[in-house]
């Protein structure tokens, strides 16, 4: 007969000096650390393309795009995560146990894949959507020029506006539009890694 495999709880305090000694980041959700898979050559331009679109459109702006070298962390269910592109408007509020950890962006972008987008569609977004800042919530498809923006009505309601090729993405929080063939202005790669 088998052990069980034993489970750890750690405290996020825990998880926040693994990260400072970790070359990989991890995610953190009620008491466990999960490590994120590293990505695809096609994802990391993605997460580029539409990060510099954004920073390039929020110039001069009090809204700020980071990379996904900014954790953030949902108060209400403890997730901490990196998601691929964030936006915050206005002064950054930090995590009370991690000054390195921001809890109030108004825009979050991952950009999908095959592992992670039924993740990123489901539970992960009913986590963000505990954050009271969230405000737009951007899905950006790898297999075609497709971005899905989830955004938050007056009445608490989410509602879901698509862009595709030819288009623009608008993101009404920050007052931009982005035109989706920028983002995949070089293309993305076929299945097998080829152009």
């Amino acid at each position: 007969m088998k052990p069980l495999a034993v489970r750890h709880h750690y405290a996020f305090s825990d998880y926040v000096d693994l990260e400072q000694a970790s070359n990989v980041r991890h995610e953190y959700f009620q008491g466990e650390i999960y490590a994120m898979a590293g990505g695809t050559p096609d994802h990391a331009a993605l997460c580029l393309a539409f990060g510099a679109e954004l920073r390039e459109k929020l110039k001069g702006d009090r809204c700020r795009a980071f990379s996904a070298d900014l954790r953030i962390r949902v108060l209400a269910s403890g997730l901490a995560t990196y998601p691929d592109v964030s936006v915050v408007c206005g002064p950054l509020e930090r995590d009370p146990e991690s000054r390195t950890t921001v809890t109030n962006p108004t825009v979050v972008v991952e950009v999908l894949s095959p592992s992670t987008e039924e993740y990123d569609r489901g539970d992960k977004f009913e986590l963000y959507k505990q954050m009271p800042s969230l405000k737009e919530y951007v899905l950006v498809s790898f297999r075609d020029p497709v971005i899905q923006v989830w955004r938050r009505n007056s009445d608490g309601a989410w509602l879901q506006e698509e862009a595709r090729s030819g288009a623009r993405v608008r993101l009404l929080s920050l007052g931009c539009e982005i035109a989706v063939d920028d983002v995949y202005r070089d293309g993305l790669d076929d299945a097998n890694g080829t152009r």
